[in-house]
């Protein structure tokens, strides 16, 4: 045996011992591509308990296992790494996923070098193989691709060391309405998504420190040239070892749209309460708090601005009567609208007015509050009045007065006039119902008192007591509160 053969394999044992409890995979092949030798790490990369089952040269390895790239394109056979490096080739950072072609249950992921050793004449000695398992690296990788992709959220990844997109999902190609090749290796100076952004010198700055960019809106540039309204953020990470960072977007468009319409609404609301000849009032609905007046309110009730708003209703006390004051607001507060309720309101001179309440509940800002209108009727009610008062005159001897009369007078005293509630006919004792229908049907006291069999004076307690439950003053009064609520309203036609 020649002294170079001796040196040759006192060397390759000398490596084989060196290399044999390495956490990497080695497998060394002759030049003739004979596989000689792989370490019990690069059998269990390749779940082979033998060197034989890895094949007895590289051609047999490419017949038990197949090779694909990271973008699932099939390695072809005479470029796999062990055949590559059979040639002499060298070669780093080849990665490949490895299968066994008898169970293709059985995979891994390879990151693959090459190293060529020369003997003394520098001619190809030892070829070697040297293996870095990366399957538990590249399943998070693929982890990451799937839930990047499968993300319903717009993003892209940018590589910081170019500024150009090395991935986009399909959310931000459906948002933008970019094909991905016109993404894919473009820059950020070409797609700059921080261009229109609201803090664009900060987020400028984080992108060149690889630091995490905040939550901004910006208005994202569209393949077609016009823009969106969107919230992007962007959060630094390391892809294939190469700082990266990720940009993520909300599409806030929707809401930009309703922000816009929702203002024009304020915008056209203010205008009109402001505008309005009509006396408004908005307060809050939980403690009935003056939020804002118009100038006809000010102007009706002789009040400057200062003096109503920020005070309660009550504290202003411009609603005369205070029964009638909570009367609206619990009716309010039930039927969440009013429509035309007749309330006499008393001015900062203490003069009252006759006014319809018209309310309705709206929400300021996302807190429920009470719109009022207030409708001057003082001269209605005074020609009412007046009218109410000839013809009460006249009815002084109401005996013989035609009952059509008295239904259109209540007709008269009741035109768009809805009471608020009160008093109810149970609120009556059974006599002052009988009583109650009698006036309804035009008997006078004496005639009442012979018709129920009692003394007139009894009659005229009965009377007055009615009267008051009522809160009405007269007969036609009390024969108007009647009609309004259909009470005995086939009573005494026979009389007119």
């Amino acid at each position: 045996m020649s002294q170079d053969v001796l040196i040759s394999d006192t060397n390759r044992r000398q490596l084989q011992q060196i290399i044999a409890g390495l956490s990497d995979g080695v497998i060394l092949l002759d030049p003739d591509r004979t596989i000689l030798w792989a370490n019990e790490a690069a059998l269990a990369m390749h779940g082979a308990e033998q060197v034989s089952d890895l094949g007895i040269n590289a051609e047999a390895y490419t017949q038990r296992f197949a090779l694909r790239y990271r973008n699932n394109h099939v390695v072809p056979a005479d470029s796999y790494p062990i055949i590559r490096v059979g040639k002499g080739e060298s070669f780093s950072d080849v990665l490949v996923e490895v299968t066994s072609t008898v169970d293709d249950q059985r995979s891994w992921f390879h990151r693959v070098r090459s190293l060529v050793l020369a003997d003394n004449h520098g001619s190809p000695e030892s070829l070697v193989l040297i293996i870095n398992d990366v399957t538990d690296w590249a399943g998070a990788e693929q982890r990451f691709e799937k839930t990047f992709a499968a993300n319903p959220a717009p993003a892209v990844i940018c590589r910081l060391s170019d500024l150009r997109y090395i991935k986009v999902n399909p959310g931000f190609l459906e948002m933008t309405g970019f094909a991905r090749d016109q993404v894919i290796g473009a820059s950020a100076y070409e797609l700059d998504v921080l261009d229109q952004a609201e803090k664009k010198d900060l987020a400028k700055q984080r992108l060149r420190e690889g630091a995490t960019i905040p939550q901004m809106q910006a208005a994202l540039q569209l393949a077609d040239g016009s823009s969106k309204q969107v919230i992007v953020a962007g959060q630094p990470l390391e892809l294939n070892d190469e700082a990266c960072m990720l940009f993520s977007f909300v599409d806030i468009e929707p809401r930009h749209k309703a922000e816009i319409a929702l203002r024009q609404s304020e915008e056209r609301f203010a205008k009109a309460f402001r505008l309005s000849p009509v006396p408004i009032l908005l307060c809050g609905a939980a403690d009935q708090i003056v939020l804002d007046v118009n100038e006809a309110f000010l102007a009706t009730l002789g009040y400057a601005s200062e003096e109503v708003l920020g005070e309660s209703v009550a504290q202003i006390d411009f609603i005369a009567d205070k029964s009638a004051r909570s009367r609206l607001f619990a009716a309010l507060e039930k039927t969440a609208s009013l429509d035309r309720i007749d309330v006499r309101l008393r001015r900062k001179d203490n003069e009252l007015i006759d006014c319809a309440v018209s309310a309705d509940t709206v929400n300021i800002q996302d807190n429920p509050c009470y719109l009022l209108v207030l409708m001057d009727i003082t001269e209605r009610k005074r020609t009412e009045l007046e009218l109410v008062s000839a013809i009460e005159e006249v009815m002084k001897d109401a005996s013989w007065f035609s009952r059509t009369l008295i239904e259109k007078l209540a007709n008269v005293k009741n035109v768009n006039s809805p009471r608020l509630p009160s008093v109810s006919f149970t609120d009556l004792t059974a006599r002052e119902r009988d009583v109650l229908g009698l006036i309804c049907e035009g008997l006078a006291d004496k005639e009442i008192a012979a018709r129920l069999k009692l003394a007139p004076n009894t009659i005229r307690n009965h009377v007055a007591t009615v009267y008051s439950k009522l809160d009405v003053h007269s007969r036609s009064e009390a024969i108007v509160w009647a009609r309004e609520r259909g009470l005995f309203s086939g009573a005494g036609r026979s009389r007119g």
